[in-house]
């Protein structure tokens, strides 16, 4: 498992954000398999509540258990870390960085639209600061 990433955006990887990909992509597999949260449970030796809370990012799977998340969802721990898309710089920069598949739809459905994004890039920190009192 690859957790050498430590920064995303000039933003820490914390532990929150971990849990909310997590919680999200466990959920989303489970209901792909068409499991419910007993049936992944039994398949894992875990309680049914510790499927709900890891679904809920309440709790933090161990490693012997995330293994097997793995294993039974016939996943990879990246993805389960909402670490899964490599982006590659459009320039002959020589970099990529991992970011989650939800990040780059939210960056190409952003990249659809011009003015917003001169607006953001006058001042990124700022703009975001801004867009995000008055809509949240």
């Amino acid at each position: 498992m690859d957790l050498s990433i430590a920064i995303y955006f000039n933003q820490e990887l914390t532990k929150d954000v971990i849990l909310l990909f997590l919680g999200s992509r466990i959920r989303e597999l489970r209901k792909e398999k068409g499991y419910t949260q007993q049936q992944l449970a039994d398949l894992i030796n875990v309680t049914k509540v510790s499927i709900c809370c890891y679904e809920k990012g309440n709790r933090t799977p161990n490693l012997e258990t995330f293994l097997d998340l793995v294993r039974v969802l016939d996943t990879t721990p990246n993805y389960l870390l909402g670490m899964d898309v490599t982006v590659v710089a459009e320039e002959d920069e020589e970099y990529s960085v991992v970011i989650p598949k939800e990040d780059l739809q939210i960056i190409n459905e952003i990249r659809k639209n011009n003015k917003l994004i001169n607006y953001l890039r006058e001042d990124p920190k700022r703009r975001v600061e801004y867009m995000s009192k008055k809509t949240i």
